[in-house]
């Protein structure tokens, strides 16, 4: 496979993950970003701990999630911990969020 080939499949991939997430955004009511993750939820639970040393970490719980990830052969995640020492973002979308631009 040419460095080409592998550029248009990722090209490929990534525009159907764009068309997937148009599609389903709209059955959400929460995006969740991680360091390593793109989120889309409906239950979300987000917890801050510490350790005996002090350092905080964040530990995060989903139930029914979307994930953004080209890779994944399934993308739909029944339950979902993640747990890190890194920022995490929720945000509550709004109704008008959903409305994406058509594919014209």
């Amino acid at each position: 496979m040419s460095a080409e080939d592998l550029e248009k499949y990722e090209t490929d991939m990534e525009l159907q993950l764009y068309r997937e997430y148009r599609d389903v955004v709209g059955l959400f009511a929460y995006v969740v970003e991680t360091e390593r993750r793109f989120y889309l939820t409906n239950s979300v639970d987000l917890q801050v701990r510490s350790t005996d040393n002090g350092e905080v970490f964040f530990e995060v719980t989903m139930q029914d999630a979307w994930v953004w990830d080209m890779y994944r052969p399934a993308r739909f995640v029944k339950n979902v911990r993640v747990v890190t020492f890194k920022d995490v973002n929720v945000e509550e979308l709004a109704k008008s969020d959903f409305e994406l631009p058509s594919d014209q």
